[in-house]
This record gives C-alpha cells, sequence and structure tokens, in this order.
C-alpha cells in the first residue's frame, strides 16, 4: 500500500515507536490548554513575554515536534526506503531528551534562571540533533531520490539549523555568549523552523501521501521535483539578507506565493480524488490549505504594508492552525493502519480493520471541536474577553483529549488482540 516495492514487518519500526511520540504530542497539547485556562485565570504569576514563549513552545516542540518526529520514524521506511537500525533505543533517547527538555524549557521562561537555559540547550539540543541527523544521514545514502525523498533531506536540515539557532538562542538568554545578533537570529530560527522544517515535511509528505491516501492524480512535475529546493534556497537566501541588513520582502513574497500556488494544488488534487466520499481527513487537509492560503495573503500584504500588529497576529494563527490540520489529517490515518498492519503481519486472524480501531466518525468529531476552537480563537484576536479566551483554552484541552483517548484506545486494541487471538499456524 506504502511503496512500490511493498512495505514488510522488518523495515517498519515497532509500533511502540512511532505511538510513543504520538501519545506525548497529544498530552502536550492537553497540558496547553490547561495551562492557557490557568493563565485565563491569572492562576499562574507571569509576564505576558513568558506565557507567549511557553506557548509558542509547548505547541512547536511538545506537539508539532513530537509528531513529526514519531511520523518519521514511521515514514522514512515507507516513504524512502531508509531503515534505521535498532529504532527503539534511537527513538527513546530522542523522547525523552526532549519531553524532559521542554520541563526545562518552561521553567527557564518563567525564571529566567541561566542555568536552566543551559540544561535546555544540552537536553533539547541533543536530543533533537540526535533525530534528526540520525534520519538525514540514512536519507543521504540513498542513490535514487523521490520527490518526497528530495524534500525530507531539505526539512531536517532545516529542522537541524533550527536546532542550532534555538541553542545559540538559549545560550545568549542564559548570558553564555554574545547576544549582539539576537534579533536576527531569532527571525532565521522562526523562518527555518516554520518554512524549512515543518511546511517543507508536510509538503514532502503530501507528494506521497496525498496520492496514495486519497487516490488523486500526482503533483505537477515541476512542484514535486523543484518546489522544496525553491524554497530552501531562499531560506538561505534569507540568512545574508538578515545579517547584511538588507530588505527581506521580497523573499518573504515570493515564499508565500509558492506555497499559495502548493495549497490551491493540493486542494485542487483533493478535489480530483477517485474515492469522493466524506472522510475528516479530507476535511482537515482542506481546511489546512486554505488557512494556509489566508495566512501567505496575509503574510504578502503585510511585507507591502506593514499590517497591524492584530493582523500579522492572526497570520501566525493561521499557518499555526493549518500545521494542526495536517497534522491531525495524518495521525487519523496513521494510528489505524499501523495497528491493523503490525497485527495483520504478526499473523493474528482476527486482527481489527482500520475504521473498528478509529471510527471515521470519531474524526468528524474532533473536526467540528478543530472548527470551534478556530472560530473562537478568531473571535479572541478582535474582541479579546477572558470568558473566550477561557473558552479557547477549553476547547483546545477538549480537542487533545480527544485524541489521546483515541490514540490509547488503539494501543488497548493492539494489545488485547495480541494476548486474546490466535495466529495463524504457516
Amino acid at each position: 500500500m506504502f511503496s512500490q516495492g511493498g512495505l514488510s514487518l522488518e523495515q517498519a519500526p515497532p509500533i511502540s515507536v512511532v505511538l510513543r511520540f504520538f501519545v506525548t504530542a497529544s498530552i502536550f497539547g492537553v497540558l496547553l490548554g490547561l495551562f492557557l485556562v490557568a493563565n485565563s485565570f491569572e492562576l499562574i504569576s507571569s509576564s505576558q513575554y513568558s506565557s507567549e514563549l511557553v506557548t509558542v513552545h509547548l505547541l512547536s516542540l511538545g506537539i508539532m515536534a513530537s509528531f513529526m518526529l514519531g511520523a518519521m520514524f514511521q515514514m522514512l521506511p515507507v516513504l524512502a526506503g531508509v531503515v534505521i537500525k535498532m529504532p527503539t533505543k534511537k527513538a527513546m533517547v530522542a523522547h525523552i531528551l526532549l519531553s524532559i527538555g521542554i520541563f526545562f524549557q518552561i521553567g527557564a521562561f518563567f525564571t529566567t534562571n541561566s542555568i536552566l537555559y543551559l540544561i535546555t540547550a544540552i537536553l533539547l539540543g541533543s536530543g533533537l540533533l540526535h533525530a534528526s541527523t540520525l534520519m538525514l544521514k540514512e536519507l543521504l545514502k540513498i542513490k535514487d531520490h523521490s520527490s518526497s525523498s528530495k524534500g525530507m533531506i531539505f526539512a531536517l536540515s532545516s529542522f537541524i539549523i533550527t536546532i542550532i539557532l534555538g541553542v545559540i538562542m538559549l545560550l545568549a538568554l542564559g548570558g553564555y555568549i554574545d547576544s549582539s545578533y539576537f534579533s536576527q537570529i531569532k527571525e532565521l530560527h522562526y523562518s527555518f523552523g516554520l518554512f524549512g522544517w515543518i511546511a517543507l515535511l508536510i509538503v514532502s509528505i503530501s507528494f506521497q501521501v496525498v496520492e496514495m491516501f486519497y487516490v488523486t492524480p500526482k503533483y505537477p512535475d515541476i512542484i514535486a521535483k523543484y518546489f522544496t529546493v525553491t524554497i530552501f534556497v531562499l531560506l538561505l537566501l534569507k540568512i545574508i539578507t538578515l545579517f547584511m541588513r538588507w530588505e527581506e520582502a521580497t523573499i518573504n513574497i515570493i515564499l508565500s506565493i509558492l506555497f499559495i500556488i502548493y495549497a490551491i494544488i493540493t486542494i485542487h488534487r483533493l478535489y480530483k480524488r477517485r474515492r469522493p466520499t466524506s472522510d475528516a481527513t479530507v476535511w482537515f487537509w482542506r481546511l489546512g490549505m486554505g488557512l494556509l492560503i489566508v495566512s501567505m495573503i496575509i503574510m504578502i500584504l503585510n511585507n507591502l504594508f506593514n499590517l497591524d500588529i492584530e493582523i500579522e497576529y492572526f497570520g501566525y494563527f493561521t499557518f499555526a492552525t493549518f500545521i494542526l490540520s495536517v497534522i491531525f489529517a495524518m495521525v487519523y490515518k496513521i494510528v489505524p493502519f499501523l495497528v491493523w498492519f503490525h497485527l495483520s503481519n504478526q499473523g493474528y486472524l482476527n486482527a481489527p480493520m482500520m475504521h473498528d480501531i478509529i471510527h471515521p466518525k470519531r474524526a468528524k468529531i474532533h473536526f467540528w471541536i478543530y472548527v470551534a476552537f478556530i472560530v473562537f480563537s478568531i473571535i479572541n484576536i478582535k474582541f479579546y474577553t477572558t470568558t473566550i479566551d477561557i473558552i479557547t483554552g477549553l476547547l483546545i484541552t477538549v480537542m487533545f483529549a480527544w485524541l489521546l483517548y483515541h490514540i490509547v484506545m488503539a494501543v488497548q486494541k493492539y494489545r488485547f488482540v495480541q494476548k486474546n487471538e490466535k495466529k495463524i499456524e504457516w
């Protein structure tokens, strides 16, 4: 189903490798929602700056990076034919360092303690670099690259740059190194993290996943071959413009136009799919592409006219929700498939079908909770009230608790079948 040559159980990592990251990401999502609720009630003594930093990094590291690293451990053998040796141990190292590092980072943001900044830099830097360099090294060994594997190389390269810049910022905040170029490093950290790591990874995976999952026409060759490398080159050029203090608006506008083109093509591909069934994961993809278009239009206008901070913030929000939309679409496809795939390959007669593991109606409920969250968040941006702020935090909590419940239940079904069902005798 997933590759031209087929996928054997020997190639795929143990199911625990992937689901460990997914469960952790969902827990961090619940923690993010509870943090926002507590912050709205002023139960946490913090400045607005530290609260924003905690929110951004719980979202980007605790949720997005956890989901994406878990997906990468699965997708590398699936989409690129890469086999990581001893994946359980290697994934566990990255998982533990990332999880612990996030809590130290939260403590550092709240206390501005120099020791906490140093510990955070060591834990997050070593954990994330361990996983990203491991994956990149294996990808570079491939002789015949697909559009997806090439895109993953650029995405992981961007992630490594993001991590290094993040470590530099943590050390600067802790007072360990000079912070003269902090603003430029911060801008590059966000650019490579959002456009290079997260967005390029989504684009790279979509080149095969959208076609496979939804039986759509292929992406145009010019997009599949040149999109990811073009984005990466533009980000490298951004390094020069920032440190030379040149105008970077042109690069931002080109980046935005390219992502708008990609989003429109993806929506068109989903419209042309050969299995036009009602599926919440398709809704998530369409919503995500729509949010990406809105975000990029705002980015273009902001670089041309310097929009109000309120509209600029709305652009950041729509970009973040574009990412979450695609993540949710992927998780509701990956988790049921993994449970069915592993049990079937282990020879269990009564391995549950994918819709029995997470029923499609459950994914639709999540979709509407997510839409409610987006609506209330938009209202909150324009007409802030404590009540709406609390409702938004509660919706995040419910949304990720709903996802966490179904991932945990999928794990329980997997273990139940292993314990109680009979295998086929070969």
